[in-house]
């Protein structure tokens, strides 16, 4: 885990993600915690990993989510070089539809 983000509070927040039971319960805790706008950027930025992990260009990418080409190079950075925590929710997430 990233030191930068490492506290209680982070760790608080963290066990009240995992404590959702399902697409309602997500719905009703990510509308209150987030505003709007922080809510569309963390969904676009999820939506621009997928669509990396299908080799999709930054053109199409851009064009379908709306993300500007630094915000899907930081998606793509993060995907090649950080925690591996997209790969690791997409790889379920296919997983489970399967």
């Amino acid at each position: 885990m990233n030191k930068k983000i490492s506290s209680d509070a982070v760790e608080n927040l963290f066990q009240a993600v995992l404590s959702l039971e399902n697409v309602e319960e997500c719905h009703a805790f990510f509308e209150d915690i987030c505003t709007i706008n922080e809510l569309l950027s963390l969904s676009q930025r999820y939506e621009v990993a997928r669509m990396l992990r299908e080799k999709k260009t930054y053109l199409e990418i851009a064009a379908k989510t709306g993300a500007s080409t630094a915000t899907i190079s930081r998606v793509n950075r993060s995907l090649n070089y950080g925690n591996d925590g997209y790969n690791l929710v997409m790889d379920r997430v296919e997983k489970k539809q399967q």
